[in-house]
């Protein structure tokens, strides 16, 4: 089950069906934009077995360059809510699902985009180097018991800890 509250931070134990969902919103991606993009990737913890993640599913898309405004309005039309990029400047973010009970993350990105480079090597450095992807589960156990309400806390909290992996991950991994 996905959904969660929009500041919420609460963990749940990695759910093997966290992947079918995905899949099924990248196909209700593709249907809505088309040949707009050029890939759908599950990025964030719950793409990443045996790491605890919000319930909520984060997806990048991948879209053509100058189509980032044109895919978001029509993402906007179908359900989609458009939020502040936060620290993000290369990405449009959007929300699917009600702010008491967000269903999916989405960042919507061009394929030279930091943060297209950043979300997969991130995630592919976790799945293949197992002991860092438990020290990161256990320090995100332990910022959800300290921040539970306090989402903007929690990621800022986090970013030293993924700097550093990115900082190793980057060169061997990114796209």
């Amino acid at each position: 089950m996905v959904g969660l509250s929009r500041n919420e931070v609460a963990l749940e134990a990695h759910d093997s069906s966290w992947r079918e969902t995905y899949r099924e919103e990248a196909q209700r991606l593709r249907n809505l934009v088309g040949d707009r993009v050029e890939a759908i990737e599950h990025v964030g913890s719950t793409a990443v077995p045996g790491i605890p993640a919000k319930p909520i599913i984060d997806v990048l898309v991948v879209v053509g360059d100058g189509q980032t405004d044109a895919v978001a309005a029509e993402l906007g039309a179908n359900g989609y809510d458009r939020r502040p990029n936060d620290d993000v400047p290369d990405r449009v973010f959007l929300a699917r699902g009600p702010p008491d009970c967000r269903t999916h993350y989405l960042s919507l990105v061009e394929s030279d985009s930091d943060c297209h480079r950043e979300q997969v090597a991130f995630r592919d450095y976790l799945r293949d180097h197992s002991a860092v992807a438990t020290a990161y589960a256990a320090l995100k156990r332990e910022l959800a018991a300290e921040y539970p309400e306090n989402r903007e806390a929690y990621t800022a909290e986090k970013s030293a800890f993924v700097e550093d992996v990115l900082d190793r991950a980057l060169p061997e991994y990114a796209p």
